[in-house]
């Protein structure tokens, strides 16, 4: 029993399951997939839930749970395993059979366990959570621009162009596809071939203020901040090692020139090491 229990703690051998259950799951979809892949895939499901209940026992119900990877997974587990019982009861009616056979897609978020084997995920997850953090603003600006444009949109426009702007839902997301200069010019277009040359050019002018307020400013200011704030902590360090570096090289340049340095030498070292900066 020890040497299963270590096999099921073996991060390699985890991330080595993780990936051939991802590869199966991809492979049941194709219309030709053997049945063995979906037998395959439930024998996944199981390991991953012995797995749980191995990490469970070895560290506790509390301490298990109480890490964040750990989580994850057992979240994901929970679901395949609901995914798996509502499978078993096939013989039921064909309008619950249908739902049962829908709601399996949710065996695919188990593919997500793969991202807590991404290198330095951490850091990346820490990057995305400040960048949130200090993009937050824009981000709920651009979101008020895009639902006052869709409603302004939809009712200049739901009369001459149903199928974008029929309703504000549709016109929200006609009016996203615009800021995202997805084929923005054939809305545009399609409405000046209906309408009289005047209206058809003041409807270019709208949508290319549109575009420019949503798609080029709003989107690429979300994207600045957004990426900024995700390498800042690196930008911060390098500037801190730049101004240090070139501390102690005015202070070899006194030193050249004869001045006594010794006392400024011991000020930089212990700056150095409050800074955190002798790992460079």
């Amino acid at each position: 029993m020890s040497r299963v229990r270590n096999i099921f703690l073996n991060e390699r051998f985890i991330l080595t399951l993780i990936m051939i259950n991802a590869a199966l799951i991809f492979f049941q979809e194709f219309e030709q997939a053997p049945r063995w892949l979906e037998y395959t895939d439930n024998i996944f499901t199981i390991l991953f839930a012995f797995e749980m209940f191995v990490k469970i026992r070895t560290y506790g119900d509390e301490n298990y749970w109480k890490n964040n990877w750990n989580r994850l997974d057992g979240i994901l587990v929970i679901i395949a395993l609901f995914g798996l019982i509502l499978e078993l009861f096939r013989f039921i009616d064909a309008e619950a059979l249908q739902i049962i056979l829908t709601i399996r897609v949710l065996r695919v978020f188990k593919s997500f366990r793969l991202i807590r084997f991404v290198p330095n995920i951490k850091g990346i997850i820490a990057g995305v959570k400040r960048a949130l953090k200090s993009s937050y603003i824009v981000i709920m600006a651009f979101s008020l621009l895009l639902f006052i444009s869709a409603i302004l949109t939809c009712s200049l426009f739901k009369d001459v162009a149903p199928e974008y702007f029929n309703t504000p839902l549709d016109s929200m997301y006609s009016v996203f596809r615009i800021f995202s200069v997805e084929g923005w010019t054939d809305i545009p277009d399609l409405i000046a071939t209906r309408t009289i040359p005047i209206v058809g050019f003041l409807t270019k002018v709208y949508f290319v203020v549109l575009l420019f307020a949503g798609g080029i400013l709003g989107m690429s200011l979300i994207n600045s901040i957004f990426v900024d704030a995700m390498i800042s902590p690196n930008s911060d360090k390098l500037e801190a090692k730049v101004e240090l570096l070139t501390e102690k090289l005015e202070l070899l340049l006194r030193h050249a020139r004869g001045e006594s340095i010794t006392d400024d030498v011991e000020d930089k070292d212990d700056e150095t090491e409050e800074r955190g900066l002798n790992d460079y």
